[in-house]
């Protein structure tokens, strides 16, 4: 994680939108609805309220009464990974599914209608790493940032940031990529605002996940959030560590779905 800024879109108002590109919303599918909504709402304070039914029960986060994030349940009988995925805007997902297509992706879900809410697709890069593309309707995306408990940063981490750094500029629109000189890191921006970032790690990446998103949600405190997740039931996988970005920690929920946790600078 080399950047971390706000959205390039304002939050909050009723008619608000994403810049085309910028991350607006995170889902989690997992297995067990209710623990793991119990989870969170434990760790991160959320309440849930019922969303569109189009993929299976699902139920959105909120923060302060604002939406924050989605967690859906994957039916028995798919045996797919359980995982966060970080959803980019766009202002007509047929059209940006097709250039995923296009650009050597694929598309596994949609493009359908989630009710009112909007419309969706979900899809993988070039090298497999899944993330969803979301056309706002009723549903604009996350409505509240930049606090304890919000999405603060999404990063892909893969082989070689350059091998997909074209996918994602061509498929979004992303004009004004910038690279680490320090080591292989991407930082993707829209209308000159850091949104996202790529990371390559080479032979690092672990085999049993391969190429991936990863969501930071904002914390207060890294290590009093680290015990919390640890007697809940979920598991550290990186240790609290400083960075020019403030403490960040990686952990997974009980269902093994990995996160990372950042408090900022102070």
């Amino acid at each position: 994680m080399t950047e971390a800024g706000g959205s390039a879109g304002p939050i909050g108002a009723a008619d608000a939108r994403y810049a085309p590109g910028t991350p607006c919303w995170v889902s989690l599918m997992a297995h067990g609805l209710t623990g793991t909504q119990e989870f969170y709402a434990e760790l991160f304070g959320w309440e849930f309220r019922p969303g569109p039914p189009q993929l299976g029960p699902y139920v959105r986060a909120l923060l302060d009464g604002q939406e924050v994030a989605g967690i859906g349940q994957l039916s028995p009988d798919r045996h797919l990974p359980v995982a966060w995925t970080p959803y980019f805007a766009s202002d007509d997902v047929d059209r940006t599914a097709e250039t995923v297509r296009l650009c050597g992706g694929t598309i596994g879900v949609g493009p359908l209608d989630a009710s009112d809410a909007g419309r969706l697709a979900i899809g993988s890069d070039p090298s497999g790493a899944v993330f969803g593309v979301w056309q706002g309707a009723a549903h604009v995306g996350t409505t509240l940032t930049g606090v304890a408990g919000t999405p603060a940063w999404n990063e892909l981490t893969t082989y070689e940031a350059a091998s997909v750094r074209k996918f994602y500029e061509t498929v979004f629109g992303f004009e004004d990529t910038v690279s680490s000189a320090d080591f292989d890191y991407v930082t993707l921006r829209v209308a000159g605002h850091p949104v996202a970032g790529i990371h390559g790690v080479g032979t690092e990446l672990p085999r049993d996940r391969g190429p991936h998103w990863t969501t930071y949600f904002e914390v207060a405190d890294t290590d009093a959030a680290l015990a919390l997740v640890a007697a809940l039931g979920g598991r550290v996988l990186e240790p609290a560590r400083d960075s020019g970005h403030g403490r960040v920690a990686t952990v997974a929920d009980p269902e093994g779905a990995c996160f990372s946790l950042i408090q900022g600078p102070r």
